[in-house]
This record gives structure tokens, sequence and C-alpha cells, in this order.
């Protein structure tokens, strides 16, 4: 009734006074919606930024536990472990860590079961030396056996047995320019390697050359045993299992370049120190002669030699594979992380 007696004038404006009605209403709803998803935004973000979401994909970040490593380099002689720990000695003091050589009586390779116990034990206990480098010529000791939970990285050096073989052979003979005034066992003995592999004279017998077997394969007799196939085995087995890397004389750079990569807290600027402050070349033997090739041939028939040589072509290929990811690696592979995802309860 009230309509029918409006002009049309006035039922116009009151048609927009409607619409603009409505609209303010709108607007002041999309205001208010507009701020508080504002308001969550802000709120999800500063919480982000204070660690208090648990995102459903989660970056790794490791935490330190630099103060309990143990590194334990059981090092074969000749093959440059002596540049090698000196490098590590140098080092020590500005990357913070302990350096202690393992003597052991009569320069025995093994350790009773008593004493083999009592150094798992002090080495685990020793907390007041962690972070530590122990380095010595001991046969590979599993902490395992013994129950311990958290066991040392072990690392180690080979070389191709003739080669070691050899330098061992005119070192006992002629030194080395590390201590070139003391006087070794064998000197005087002027015999070539080639003479002596002709007259059969004991200390170039190659079954001398069973030692980097050994030292992989650790304490159990069995690994002593000259040519011994289990022992090989054993110590292919220990090398993938325990040995955190194993290198290679041959590529003793690469392998300090590894090291710095991987455990950066104890390495950090070894590469650079091996390359420019001569300790590549610290312990060289003083004359050495080049066996002959019917004196190689010789000896690359022995099954010692072949065993020897099987293990050091294992390590080899361990170690490459290693070297080709990380030195000069794809961008793939330099680019590579990890994280966790679908992390259940939330």
């Amino acid at each position: 009734m009230i309509l029918r007696n409006l002009t049309p004038q006035w039922i116009l404006m009151l048609i927009l006074t409607v619409i603009i009605l409505y609209l303010k209403l709108r607007i002041n709803f999309l205001e208010e919606n507009y701020q508080s998803l504002h308001d969550a935004v802000e709120q999800v973000q500063n919480e982000i930024k204070d660690n208090k979401v648990k995102s459903d994909v989660r970056l790794y970040k490791p935490t330190s536990n630099y103060e309990e490593v143990v590194i334990i380099y059981n090092r074969v002689p000749k093959t440059a472990s002596t540049s090698f720990v000196g490098l590590v000695y140098d080092l020590c003091k500005q990357n913070k860590y302990h350096v202690l050589h393992i003597n052991v009586t009569n320069n025995m390779h093994t350790l009773t079961l008593f004493n083999q116990l009592q150094f798992v034990n002090n080495i685990s206990r020793w907390n007041t030396i962690k972070p530590a480098f122990y380095h010595g010529h001991m046969a590979f000791l599993n902490f395992e056996k013994f129950g311990v939970k958290q066991t040392p990285f072990y690392i180690n050096i080979l070389r191709k047995p003739l080669d070691r073989f050899v330098s061992y052979y005119y070192f006992l003979r002629y030194g080395d320019n590390f201590r070139p005034h003391l006087i070794r066992k064998k000197h005087g003995d002027t015999k070539t390697f080639d003479e002596c592999v002709n007259i059969g004279q004991p200390d170039c017998d190659p079954n001398n050359m069973w030692l980097q077997i050994p030292f992989l394969c650790g304490h159990d007799p069995a690994c002593w045993e000259v040519g011994n196939k289990w022992a090989l085995e054993e110590a292919k087995r220990n090398l993938q299992r325990h040995y955190l890397l194993v290198g290679v004389t041959e590529e003793l750079a690469e392998f300090v370049q590894i090291l710095q990569i991987i455990l950066p807290k104890f390495f950090k600027g070894a590469y650079e120190s091996f390359l420019h402050n001569n300790r590549s070349h610290l312990r060289q033997t003083t004359q050495k002669i080049d066996p002959l090739p019917e004196t190689i041939e010789k000896i690359q028939k022995t099954v010692v030699w072949k065993m020897e040589n099987e293990l050091y072509n294992f390590a080899l290929t361990h170690f490459h594979a290693v070297k080709k990811r990380l030195i000069g690696a794809s961008p793939q592979d330099s680019n590579q992380r990890f994280m966790y995802e679908k992390i259940r309860p939330k």
C-alpha cells in the first residue's frame, strides 16, 4: 500500500539506499576476514621463525658431537704413513684435537685379549683426551666385540704390495731422509732386491708381503696365517663395514682432500698444508733400486702377492667410488641433500 503511494523517484531512491547498505555490509565483512587471515599468516610466520611449528618436511641438521669423535689410524709400514701423520700433528692445535701414538711392546702388531679389553675401555672412556686421533702399527680391533656402543672411525692407507715390499727392503739397509743418521738393522748389506730374490734370502721371501691383509683382518690368529683365504675375505669385510675411508699411497693427496670434506673439524686446512708444506715427501727411502722385470714376474706368480694385490685392488675400487662422488662431483651429487617426510604422529 505504501509503495503504491510513492512516486517513482522515491522508489528509485529507496532501492539505491538498500544497495548502498548492502555494499557497506559486504565491504565490512571482507575487511574483517582479510584482517583475520592476515593475522593468522603473520602468526604462522612468527612461529616458524621461533621454531614453534613442526613441519611435515624437515631438513636434517646434525648436532655437534665433535667432542666425542675418536679416529684410529692403524697404519701399515711403508705406505707414506709418516707423511700423513706429520700432517695430522701439524693440524691438531689449530683444529683442537689430541694426537696419540700407540706404541706396543717389541713393535708387536697384535694385543693379548686382556690388553684388547683394556685398550677398548681406555679409548672409549678417556673423555678428557677427546676428540682424539690415535695412530700406530697395530692390527684392526673390532670395538663392537666388546660391547662398545660408540665405535671409533677407522682409516687406513694401502700401497701396491710389491712397491711396499721393495721400499721396506731398502729401508732396512739405507734408512730414509726422516732420520738419516739412524743405523738400520740391515745396514751394510748392499745386495740389491733382485740379487736377494735370486739367491732366496729370507728377508725378500714373498711371504713377508703378508702384512696389509692381516692389518685389516684383525687380531684373529687366522689373520696372520700366510695365504689364509678367510683372512683375505675378512679384510675385505672389515674395509666395507668398519673403515670410514681406506686410501692408497699412490693417491695420497686425494685421500687427504676427501678427509677434509667428510671430517672438516679434524682436517680443516689439511689439503693446502699437504700440498704446500712438503708433507707429501716427508719420508723417502734414501736409496732404492726398482726391481728387474724378471724379478717382478717371479714375485707376481706367488700366492701371497696375488692375495695382497687382490686386497689392494679391492680397496682401490672402493676409494675411487668415494672419490668420484666427492672430488669433481656431478651437479646432482654436489647439490645432494636429504630430508624427512610424512613424520607421524605430528
